[in-house]
């Protein structure tokens, strides 16, 4: 089964049991929701009495709680029954809204009580208290009395609590009768049998709790009586969500999904299919295939991979036939002379007289020396280069390198000198370094004209030891430098292996110097002068050095110790 047909049913699969469960729930909870919205939710329920005793504690009556009611059961779609605590109608929602009255909820009363809890200020003595008990009795009973005439005459009533509770009643409008009626409240009829009844507080212990029981006894003969709140109906069916709608939006999402997913599979399948096709060709040798690079997803980022690979595939093929073609290049030359002298040998047309023979021998051991160099190379690059390492003393290295090319610096009328800042150590193997170094000398020498210098400095920088050749020669060009260690390749094309070398030596170089955990890098300037510098980890100046050298200070000689060319 293909990969989108796999996709597409494993996505069909999770949308219908994902769609199915999530429709249930979705029904059951809805269903729930609408059974419990029946009865009074504890925020309705709050806010309601909040309301009622609001009222009561600001109008001083129940008188217009009719008006009320009605309009908290049209904002809460709630069923109200208002009755005072003697069982006394006041209101009912139903009856309110000329619809038939239902049967009220069985949930047991709210009870709603509008007077005021007293408060004392902090710091009351106890005799104080007492005094501040009647005081607040008679500004509640004027409050109450203020209050109930206004609502009367319909003046707008606002009120806030005193310092004891007790509410303070402000009128939009002053209303004449009202007015008196609160200055004959304020005149204190009723002080004595509030004093009376309060001062029997005096010798209770709890005086403050006394002192509040006896304010809400003298205070029920004047203050709104308490309320029996009932909300909702009784036994009402819940109403029950269509089926209809529920399956309509479940098949919607399901469709959704599926819609979805068979586009999730094409954006995926067609970069995959290109990957594909791609891979097929290059497996067969196109190393030409590239896919789109669209987006920067990971299917984008993979198609990025993947054409990085095939380029540095291409590149590597490239490289493999330029060394192929370099390599036939080099050895055909040597061939065709040791054949073209052979044959002329052979058939006793030139003699074999010593100079033809020392002829010959030049030109198999320059044939020896490119094979030898690309055995090297490839030991090298394979990892496979064997070392035999030690700690090395650079700066008789260098000292060493020197006396073994000065001959050929005074033949050529150039300077070689030496600048060694201080005794560097290395761990490495002496004689594959000196190869480096060797390599690097020659090539300075070759490239420096008479009178010019070819200096061999010894420095450090923080834990590298730094082993610099720097000359005075012809320079390199900007351009040519990122190609001056790849195999085969000269600056001078016009350079052949006379005066040029193999084309080798900088490469083996650089791997020998990498294989030392080291760098290898180059700065130049025309006509300037060329920078060869390598860093090396260093051991330390305390380090005995390594026998690098032989009798008067010559390398000591090895089978695979022979010179290398740019």
């Amino acid at each position: 089964m293909s990969f989108r047909l796999r996709a597409l049913g494993l996505l069909l699969l999770v949308a219908v049991a994902a769609t199915v469960a999530t429709a249930w729930l979705t029904w059951r909870q809805a269903t729930g929701q609408v059974r419990e919205s029946v009865s009074a939710g504890r925020a309705e329920t709050s806010r309601i009495t909040g309301e009622l005793y609001t009222y009561g504690y600001t109008h001083g009556t129940w008188d217009g709680v009719s008006a009320l009611v009605g309009e908290l059961a049209r904002q809460t779609g709630q069923r109200i029954r208002v009755l005072t605590d003697a069982d006394v109608l006041l209101a009912d929602s139903d009856a309110l809204a000329g619809r038939s009255v239902r049967p009220v909820s069985d949930q047991p009363p709210v009870l709603v009580d509008p007077r005021p809890r007293l408060r004392f200020p902090d710091g009351k003595v106890p005799l104080a208290s007492v005094k501040a008990t009647v005081t607040a009795l008679g500004e509640y009973r004027g409050a109450v009395s203020y209050a109930t005439c206004l609502t009367h005459a319909d003046a707008e009533v606002t009120t806030e609590p005193n310092r004891f509770g007790v509410p303070r009643i402000t009128a939009g409008r002053k209303v004449g009768q009202c007015e008196k009626l609160k200055a004959a409240a304020d005149a204190g009829e009723q002080i004595s049998q509030d004093s009376e009844a309060v001062s029997k507080c005096g010798t209770e212990r709890e005086l403050r709790t006394c002192l509040r029981r006896a304010f809400a006894e003298r205070a029920a003969a004047f203050a709104p009586s308490r309320l029996q709140v009932r909300i909702g109906v009784l036994h009402e069916s819940p109403p029950s969500l269509a089926a209809a709608p529920t399956v309509l939006v479940a098949g919607g999402v399901a469709v959704a999904v599926v819609l979805g997913g068979f586009l999730l599979s094409r954006t995926v399948l067609r970069p995959i299919r290109a990957l594909t096709s791609a891979a097929r060709g290059l497996g067969q040798g196109d190393l030409t295939y590239r896919v789109p690079e669209f987006g920067r997803d990971e299917i984008a980022e993979l198609g990025r991979v993947f054409n990085g690979m095939a380029t540095s595939l291409q590149r590597a093929e490239a490289r493999q036939r330029r060394l192929t073609s370099d390599i036939a290049h080099e050895l055909r030359t040597p061939l065709a002379n040791l054949r073209g002298y052979l044959e002329a040998l052979r058939d006793g047309v030139v003699e074999p007289t010593p100079e033809l023979l020392d002829s010959l021998h030049r030109e198999a051991m320059l044939q020896q020396r490119i094979v030898d160099d690309l055995q090297d190379l490839a030991l090298a690059e394979a990892g496979s280069l064997t070392y035999h390492r030690a700690p090395v003393d650079l700066r008789e290295l260098l000292r060493t390198c020197r006396t073994a090319h000065l001959p050929r610096a005074e033949e050529g009328g150039v300077r070689l000198e030496l600048a060694i800042e201080q005794p560097s150590y290395v761990d490495g193997d002496a004689d594959r370094l000196r190869q480096v170094v060797g390599n690097l000398v020659r090539n300075a020498l070759r490239a420096t004209a008479p009178g010019g210098t070819v200096t061999l400095a010894l420095g450090a920088r923080r834990d590298r030891a730094v082993v610099e050749v720097r000359d005075t020669g012809t320079g390199i060009r900007a351009e040519d430098l990122p190609h001056l260690f790849d195999r085969f390749w000269r600056a001078d094309a016009a350079r052949g292996r006379a005066t040029g070398g193999s084309g080798l030596g900088l490469a083996i170089a650089r791997q020998i110097v990498a294989d030392h955990d080291g760098t290898i890098e180059v700065e130049s300037t025309v006509e300037v002068g060329t920078t060869f510098t390598i860093a090396l980890p260093a051991r330390g100046a305390t380090c005995p050095p390594a026998p690098a050298s032989g009798p008067a200070g010559l390398p000591v000689p090895r089978d695979r110790d022979r010179p290398a060319s740019r």
